[in-house]
Formats: structure tokens, sequence, C-alpha cells
């Protein structure tokens, strides 16, 4: 009778802890259920969301690369692009692909002659991006806007701030426009040579360095073919 009794009493004990804490119980478990519905949905979400972002970008580089062998003054084409290019950084905001998107828009706009248009998607790319290479390229096509709006001091100042490492022979590169365009000659030819140094050790050669060497009557060494 007694094991009986201990029995009906941890029976009882049972119902009146249900009683109490039943429903939280049973809310807590809707609750976690619905939370890794929502997690997994989320995943899902942002999954489609990249791909998306990468088809869009995918788009944006095939137009741009039609336009550069194309006519480079087709208006609507370049048009076409940019409009690709703003769509994707309006839908995809904080992503990779939009801040290469506006990269790649800036230099669609410099084909359509919107220096300024260039400037604000370069800007908006150093502002917004957390990537240090992004940042850099941004502010190395910046300089070279300063050097053709014809505020070559704006470029040395600019350049003076963080480019990684990998840039370091296009910063000088640029540093030596600048210069040039503000009659130092001197001062342009050391920043070349310190591009065309880099660029032999790296093994990555930039388009018109040799040449520019050249016209300041400065014998090179190794190619000068190609960079990014």
């Amino acid at each position: 009778m007694a094991e009986l009794k201990t029995e009906e009493e941890q029976i009882a004990a049972i119902k009146r802890w249900w009683k109490d804490n039943g429903t939280s119980l049973i809310a807590g478990v809707v609750l976690a259920g619905a939370g890794i519905f929502g997690w997994n949905a989320w995943q899902d979400y942002q999954e489609g969301q990249a791909e998306t972002a990468s088809l869009r970008y995918q788009q944006l580089v095939a137009l741009s690369a039609s336009q550069d062998a194309a006519d480079a003054t087709d208006e609507q084409a370049l048009t076409n692009a940019r409009s690709t290019a703003d769509e994707l950084v309006e839908n995809h905001d904080g992503s990779l692909y939009a801040e290469l998107a506006l990269l790649l828009d800036a230099r669609l706009a410099v084909q359509q002659g919107d220096l300024d248009g260039a400037r604000a998607s370069l800007e908006q790319a150093l502002e917004d991006s957390p990537r240090r290479y992004v940042q850099s390229l941004a502010r190395l096509r910046l300089a070279r806007l300063d050097v053709a709006g014809d505020d070559a001091q704006a470029a040395l100042e600019r350049l003076d701030d963080s480019i990684v490492e990998p840039l370091t022979a296009q910063r000088h590169n640029v540093r030596g426009d600048a210069y040039f365009a503000l009659g130092q000659k001197e001062e342009a030819r050391a920043a070349w040579q310190q591009a065309q140094t880099l660029t032999d050790a790296q093994d990555r050669p930039l388009y018109g360095v040799a040449l520019k060497l050249d016209d300041l009557g400065t014998d090179t060494q190794g190619t000068d073919e190609a960079t990014l």
C-alpha cells in the first residue's frame, strides 16, 4: 500500500507540474520549431539572393564586355548596362556583387563622358565596402579622375591613403601621372620607375609605364603589356 500511495503521489505531482508548466513548455517547443524553420527560411532566402546577384552580375559583365567590343559611343547599350548596374546595387546592397557593379558602372560612366557619375559610383564603393581591395581599387580610380580633372594635387593626397600591397605598382603609376601633370618630371620619373620595378618583380606588367619612361628619355627593361 505504501508503494501504491507513493506512485499515486508521484502521478499527482506530475499532474500538478504539467498544469503549472505544460502550456509554457508547449509554447517553448512551438517557438523553437518556428525559430528553426525561420532560420532555414532565412538561409534559403540568403542563398537565393546570392544566386540572383551572381546571375545579374554575370549579365552586367557580359553587357560591359559586349560594349567594349562594340562601338563605345552606343548610348543605348551603355544606358542599359548602367541600368543593370543600378538594379544590382539597389537590390543587393552590401554584397560583393553590388560593390563590383559600382566599379563597373564607373567605367561605363567614363565611356559616356559622365565623370560626375563615375566619381559618385567610386565614392559609394569606397564608402560602403568593408573590403580593402575594393576600397583600394576605388581610391586608385578616383585618383585617375582627379588627374583627368586637372586636380593632380588631390590625386597625390588621395594616394597617401591605404592601398593594398598587390596594387602598389598601380599606385606608383598614377602617382607618376599626377606628378607629370604638375610639371614635376623628376618625381614622375621616380614614381614610374618604382612602378616598373614592382611590375617586373611581380610579373604583372602595367600598360603604358615603359612608354611614359621612354618619353622622359629613360631606358627600361621588361615587358609592358596589360594590367587589371
